[in-house]
């Protein structure tokens, strides 16, 4: 997707990709006439607090190269276009590495190119940029088949016997928490993995109870680009930027099942990130099925059914002795689909390696598998954790 702004003295560009399979990325661009031209990355993706200076290196990189950028730069050919990608692409890579989950050094070039080429008004370059997005088209046509549903089954990539050595060595402590205020979550889930990371609280896994409605953004995300703000403010729902990576959430207190899981770094020692997603989430996996609820591990961070997305997770890992693994679950019970796609910015682009093009058709809440009440299948997640847990 790409949107686009011509003002007196600038020109405003944003370039958003999806990775099938995978996160969005967004940039955003701004060319000044008079003033040095600016580049901003934002997005759902997943990185850790240690490695953010990765993201800054990205974004100086995207700087340079508006600063550097040839005066004839609206004239190029298709090609030299793809090839100017091609070289910030593997630029990009080499800084990155694997430090950004869920995105990658290309889909950052692709990104600028779209945020770069939607800021000109040179028709030239317009229809050199829809030759540019066929020639690129054709490399990861393959690659969007594969990931069409969103909800396919997720290769299991950490095997019954090591998860069930790992949660034997966890002493797990299982309790549903007091109702808590929106910013209040957000605080007390920071506090709790800070004690872990130091050794003054045991590994925990805490049931949020929510006190209020509200949508919870990614760390790295654009609040404004995510939420409608003026819908929100009449509608009272709160909004939060949570400590982790991931997507935008909307939370209603009644139809939403979120939990935290504090473990010492050791649990995930060895392990990546959709690993650690898996091992961390196999006790929900058997939760939900003692609820009748069938589901499965989609995509990189996702819970789903075979008819959409139950829920997402997201992770932090915070320095210390032992340290602490982050881990939260957000699940859908049930779904106001109508204040849902009101209050979420959803894009074209996000939902571009989705066979279902609307957020909220995908979700697959579980109050359509079961007739349990809310109250039960907590009740019911809570036994199945401490068995888990006890049994491992």
């Amino acid at each position: 997707m790409n949107n686009s702004y011509v003002g007196p003295n600038t020109r405003y560009g944003q370039g958003e990709v999806k990775i099938p399979g995978g996160k969005l990325v967004r940039v955003t661009v701004q060319q000044h006439d008079h003033h040095e031209s600016q580049a901003i990355i934002d997005g759902d993706f997943f990185l850790e607090e240690e490695s953010s200076e990765v993201l800054d290196r990205a974004q100086q990189i995207l700087n340079e190269q508006l600063a550097d950028l040839p005066r004839d730069w609206e004239n190029w050919q298709a090609d030299e276009y793809f090839a100017y990608y091609r070289r910030l692409a593997d630029r990009l890579t080499a800084v990155l590495a694997d430090v950004l989950v869920g995105v990658n050094g290309e889909a950052i070039a692709l990104a600028f190119m779209r945020a770069l080429l939607s800021g000109t008004t040179n028709e030239h370059a317009r229809e050199q940029e829809r030759a540019f997005e066929q020639i690129r088209e054709t490399r990861v046509k393959q690659q969007v088949e594969r990931a069409q549903t969103g909800t396919a089954r997720a290769e299991q990539l950490i095997s019954a016997e090591e998860i069930a050595r790992r949660w034997s060595q966890l002493s797990l402590e299982v309790f549903v928490d007091i109702p808590r205020m929106p910013a209040e979550e957000m605080r007390v889930d920071k506090v709790w993995a800070e004690q872990v990371a130091a050794g003054q609280r045991p590994p925990t896994l805490r049931f949020w109870n929510w006190a209020a409605p509200a949508v919870v953004c990614g760390k790295y995300q654009s609040i404004a680009d995510e939420v409608n703000l003026e819908y929100a403010r009449e509608q009272g729902i709160q909004i939060v930027r949570r400590d982790t990576g991931g997507g935008a959430m909307f939370i209603e207190p009644a139809n939403t099942i979120t939990f935290s899981l504090y473990a010492p770094l050791s649990f995930v020692d060895g392990l990546d990130a959709r690993q650690s997603f898996q091992l961390c989430d196999a006790w929900l996996i058997k939760a939900l099925a003692d609820c009748g609820i069938s589901a499965h591990y989609a995509g990189l961070n996702d819970i789903a059914s075979d008819r959409g997305k139950i829920g997402g997770a997201a992770e932090r890992r915070f320095a210390g002795d032992p340290g602490c693994l982050l881990h939260h679950d957000t699940l859908a019970y049930g779904i106001d689909t109508e204040k849902m796609s009101k209050v979420l910015r959803v894009s074209a682009e996000k939902m571009s390696d989705k066979a279902v093009k609307s957020a909220s058709k995908r979700v697959d809440p579980m109050n359509t598998q079961t007739s349990w009440s809310r109250e039960r299948i907590v009740n019911q997640m809570e036994r199945t954790a401490r068995e888990f847990s006890a049994k491992h």
